[in-house]
Parts: C-alpha cells; sequence; structure tokens
C-alpha cells in the first residue's frame, strides 16, 4: 500500500516523528483554529482540546497508522480507520475538511522539525496521511450513504427527563419535524449538538440507551460532569418541550448477529451500551449465554438498572454479576453481588465468548489484560471508550 519510494523514509523517520507528535499536534489545532475558527463551533470539542486528549488521539492514531503499513504493507488497520469514521460521520465531518487538516498539520511539522523535513520526508509522509484520509473519506461516504436522510443534524423535542443511577438523567427525544430518520443499533451512539454558555455549540456523543432501532423516539443517558460543558447543560437547563440537535446514529461496537456467548464487561456509565444490548436481546427473545460484569460505587449508583435487570430476568441464559464499592445488605433478585472492583476470575466464564467493555480506560485496561492472560484471544475483545481513543494513543 506503501509506496517502494516512501518506505524506506517512513521507516527512517517514524520514531522521530512518533517522539515529536506531542509537540506538533497542539500546534496544528492551535493553528487550525486561528485560521477557521468556524471548525470549533460545533465540531471540534473545547474541551477536548483544553485537555490535550483530542492531540493525543489524533497522534495516535497517525502513528499507529504509518507503522501498520510498515508492518503490514498489504492492509489497512480497518478496526482503528472503522471507530474514527464512525466519530467523524456523528459530527458530520466532510470530505473537504481533510485537505484542511492536512494544510495545518503539515505546517506544524515543518514549524517543529525544521530542516529534518526535507523534500523526501514532506512527499513520504504526505502519502501517509493521505492515505488515511482516503480510507476514512471513503468509509464515512459509505456510512453517510446509508443514513435515511443526506442531513448531518436534525432536530429533536425533549419529551421527558428520568434520573437514573447517581448524577445521571435519561432523555427520551422525539423527532421534531418530518425528516425520515435513520434506525440505530444495540450499542451504538448519537452526537447532541447544544449551545453553551457563550453562544458556541459543543457536541458531544450519548449511547443509545435502549430501543436503539427506533426512529420514533431515541433514549440516551447522560451521566453529569460538573467539569464539562455540554452535560451540565443538558441536565441542569435543557428541560422538557426543548429542542436539541442530534445526529444519525452511529457506533463501531454494536451487537452482531452471532450465537457466541456474550459478556459485558463494564463500569460506571459504560452500563449503557451495555443495557441496550441486553434490552434488544431481550426483545429478540434471544437464548445466547450472557453475562454481564459491572462496576459501580453502590447499587444506588447503577444507571439504568431496573431496565438491565429486567432484561437479564427475561434472557434464558443470563447472568449479572456486580461489584460495588458499598454492598447491600440484600442483594437485587437475580444478581450476585461482590465487593470491591470487577474481578472476572471470580466468576465462570462462558467458552468461546464474545466481549465487550465499556468504561473508563484504566478499567477497560485492565480488564483486557486479565482477559488475555486467562487465555481469551485479543480477537474477542472489543471495547467502546467514550471521547477520544487515548489508548491507542498509549
Amino acid at each position: 500500500m506503501l509506496s517502494d519510494k516512501s518506505r524506506p523514509v517512513i521507516e527512517a523517520t517514524a520514531a522521530v516523528v512518533a517522539e515529536h507528535m506531542p509537540e506538533i499536534t497542539p500546534k496544528f489545532y492551535a493553528h487550525m483554529f486561528e485560521a477557521h475558527p468556524e471548525l470549533m463551533d460545533g465540531t471540534f470539542s473545547r474541551a477536548n482540546q483544553r485537555n490535550g486528549e483530542q492531540a493525543q488521539a489524533l497522534a495516535g492514531s497517525i502513528v499507529h497508522f504509518a507503522v501498520h503499513l510498515l508492518e503490514h504493507p498489504d492492509t489497512l488497520p480497518e478496526t482503528v480507520l472503522a471507530r474514527i469514521a464512525h466519530k467523524h460521520t456523528a459530527l458530520g465531518i466532510t470530505e473537504d475538511q481533510y485537505q484542511i487538516v492536512y494544510e495545518n498539520l503539515f505546517w506544524a511539522i515543518a514549524q517543529v522539525l525544521g530542516d529534518a523535513v526535507t523534500p523526501e520526508v514532506a512527499e513520504a509522509w504526505t502519502e501517509v496521511y493521505w492515505l488515511m484520509a482516503d480510507a476514512l473519506i471513503t468509509l464515512e461516504k459509505d456510512l453517510y450513504a446509508k443514513q435515511a436522510n443526506d442531513k448531518m443534524w436534525t432536530d429533536w423535542r425533549v419529551a421527558s427527563k428520568e434520573p437514573t443511577g447517581n448524577a445521571a438523567v435519561t432523555f427520551r427525544l422525539e423527532p421534531a419535524d418530518d425528516t425520515p430518520q435513520t434506525p440505530g443499533q444495540p450499542g451504538g451512539y448519537v452526537s447532541v449538538r447544544i449551545k453553551v454558555a457563550d453562544g458556541l455549540r459543543q457536541a458531544r456523543q450519548y449511547s443509545l440507551s435502549g430501543d436503539a432501532a427506533a426512529t420514533d423516539h431515541r433514549l440516551i443517558t447522560v451521566k453529569l460532569d460538573e467539569a464539562g460543558e455540554v452535560s451540565p447543560v443538558l441536565i441542569q437547563s435543557v428541560e422538557v418541550g426543548d429542542v436539541v440537535e442530534v445526529s444519525n446514529p452511529y457506533g463501531d461496537i454494536t451487537l452482531q448477529d452471532s450465537a457466541a456467548p456474550l459478556v459485558l464487561m463494564t463500569a460506571g456509565i459504560g452500563i449503557t451500551p451495555a443495557a441496550a444490548i441486553l434490552s434488544a436481546l431481550a426483545e429478540q427473545r434471544s437464548d445466547r449465554a450472557v453475562r454481564l460484569l459491572h462496576g459501580d460505587a453502590s447499587w444506588d449508583s447503577v444507571a439504568l438498572r431496573d431496565q438491565v435487570l429486567e432484561a437479564v430476568q427475561a434472557l434464558p441464559d443470563a447472568q449479572a454479576d456486580l461489584w460495588l464499592g458499598v454492598v447491600p445488605e440484600q442483594a437485587p433478585e437475580g444478581v450476585t453481588v461482590h465487593e470491591g472492583q470487577v474481578d472476572a476470575s471470580q466468576v465462570e466464564l462462558p467458552a468461546g465468548a464474545e466481549y465487550i467493555l465499556c468504561g473508563p480506560l484504566a478499567f477497560m485496561q485492565s480488564a483486557r489484560s486479565s482477559l488475555i492472560d486467562a487465555g481469551v484471544p485479543a480477537t474477542s475483545i472489543r471495547y467502546e471508550i467514550f471521547g477520544p481513543d487515548l489508548w491507542l494513543a498509549a
């Protein structure tokens, strides 16, 4: 895939570029937003710029792509590309924006690396960039083509707000006009875009926490991040009857048509996509072996707990194990409660299972390591991460 001319140049410079990416990407974003401030209004997350997470994720994805081209010249890192493409389409990224990114990124590379960026080096890394960009553009065009409409954003009215768990609220959204809507998939998500305190529009992704395939409503569950820009507005200021902008549904970590056992390992608000998956399986009257392993502060902290319990009890071969910081005096019916943090070694896992992880990054890294140590193939483990993929960046 990478040309014979560029390969030795990338081999010789990959380590240097990777080493300096933490310096390159902040310069890139600052320069791009100065030239194109409109990109901060409803497309890029201002919070992820402030905390540096978006810069880390971009650096990780580019370096990962370049290294993959060197180590696996006949393939592309499809899993990584799919994850990025779904995030992009949920934000309405367009093909012309890749040229803007290219111009500003390579300006930043030249600023940081200086004379080391010879014409040969610039040409080779340009090839890497456009190989990655063209692959993403192709994936994103295909995703956009599957929408039931040709709009990036449509208006949805808040029909209800219901508190659930600790500092979380489930929103029921209903279409505010007659735009055809795209069915979602259990485990998928939508972006919600609203105006924040200073009038700037900001978008965040939220899992479809139930009725994922419905087109006459969307259910999302939002946990309050007191330091955030969007969740406080949604929870504290957006009222029933208000209208918000919502994207079409996307997501690459969704329920697959499979007979294999399924293990959902979650923590905190990471239970939201698992809740949708469990509800979908219960509605299908699935006979799959399903195991939920969830960690939380207490039983009262568990978001969507009634929905999860109902689904688990409706499935013929489902079990739920909860690890809680504070153990209730009486365990809820149908749930086995443990004290402490999620520990898969304390339960019997079904052979040949597929695994989906969702929760804080440290939790997922620990869970994945314990599963691999227990002999689970890495290819059987998928993860959903909220926000930029810092796991890849690491």
